[in-house]
């Protein structure tokens, strides 16, 4: 197999993707018959692996899509607010934008107006230690009590404990997000009990 591909692979958590594969000067033709022998092994439309690779969802789920953002259990996981490893990926998309049906059907899907999705967007490292698109922990919490009528108050309530726990925290972000995201009520009302 060409060493491109494996350097390549090996410097991305030893997955390539099609368009990585151009960039390399290979065909799809020659991709075709690396997956044929073996030497590489299809994950999804577009994504292969290097034979015998641990694969990381969360990594292969953001390389599929541009537009996700890891958001509500999954941005608690990678931020360190929750121990909880989630079941499936909760993920924000632009209200604009179009994701594949596989996407939708993997993950639970929250929708935002364009003009509120970058904010608090940040990169966090997966338990494998490649990066991927997520919220950072202020954005996080206001997410979580936006969206507290689809959550378990467990959840809820865990998360903004462990949020004013954790070494990290910005209550003044926290805040000037809440006026954003209309929940300065709930923050308040939660901070008051938990601080």
């Amino acid at each position: 197999m060409d060493e491109k591909i494996i350097a390549t692979a090996k410097q991305n958590g030893n997955l390539i993707t099609t368009a990585q594969v151009r960039n390399i000067g290979l065909s799809n033709t020659m991709l075709s018959k690396y997956v044929d022998s073996g030497s590489l092994i299809r994950v999804c439309h577009g994504i292969y692996a290097l034979p015998d690779s641990v694969i990381d969802d969360m990594y292969v789920l953001n390389l599929r899509s541009q537009k996700i953002v890891f958001s509500h259990e999954s941005a608690l996981f990678l931020n360190g607010i929750s121990d909880r490893t989630p079941f499936s990926a909760t993920v924000t998309i632009p209200s604009n934008a179009a994701v594949s049906a596989d996407i939708k059907s993997e993950c639970t899907c929250f929708y935002i107006q364009p003009d509120l999705y970058e904010l608090g967007l940040e990169e966090r490292k997966t338990t494998f230690g490649n990066s991927v698109r997520c919220y950072n922990a202020e954005r996080t919490v206001c997410d979580i009590l936006r969206s507290r009528s689809r959550m378990d108050e467990e959840t809820v309530v865990s998360a903004v404990k462990n949020y004013v726990l954790s070494k990290d925290k910005d209550f003044f972000r926290l805040y000037e997000y809440a006026q954003k995201f209309k929940v300065s009520d709930q923050v308040r009302k939660y901070m008051e009990v938990l601080v």
